[in-house]
């Protein structure tokens, strides 16, 4: 599929996630249409723990706070398991949930898939109607849009 395009609907989806809090690990079925209401910052990255996707989520949770003040949450995606996400969040210390789209049904469905690496490292801002107001799609490699580059997107919804 291609890429939504911003102004238009996010497609919904359902999947698996977990999340580390106060030492202990939650697991939840996410699905994106239950968050109306509530800005998503939808981050895909290609792998737990590699040092760009490390840099990457670390710079989301340093602004955790300031994108939960606006009212937003930030989901982190990519094909694996719970479990590799679990040791990737205890590791890096985050505290915001990872979702595992093992399947791949997601990151076709946003068109963000890759050759060799299987996604490319992409953030899309999900309004609280549901409508993507923001995103970045990386072609391949190292590159991220900052934090405070995204809360600007969010903070814009705010008004």
């Amino acid at each position: 599929m291609s890429i939504p395009d911003v102004g238009t609907p996010a497609p919904d989806f359902t999947v698996p996630g977990m999340l580390v809090h106060a030492g202990e690990r939650f697991d939840d079925e996410y699905t994106l249409s239950a968050q109306i209401g509530r800005t998503v910052v939808l981050a895909f990255y290609p792998s737990d723990a590699s040092p760009v996707c490390t840099s990457q989520l670390c710079s989301y949770q340093t602004e955790l706070d300031e994108f939960v003040d606006l009212g937003a949450v930030v989901w982190g995606i990519s094909p694996q398991g719970l479990d590799s996400h679990e040791a990737f969040a205890r590791g890096s210390s985050l505290s915001f949930p990872l979702l595992s789209d093992a399947s791949g049904s997601v990151i076709r469905t946003y068109g963000v898939q890759a050759p060799a690496i299987g996604v490319r490292r992409s953030v899309f801002v999900i309004g609280p109607d549901g409508v993507v107001r923001w995103r970045h799609v990386g072609l391949v490699g190292v590159r991220f849009p900052k934090a405070e580059t995204i809360r600007r997107h969010v903070e814009a919804l705010v008004g």
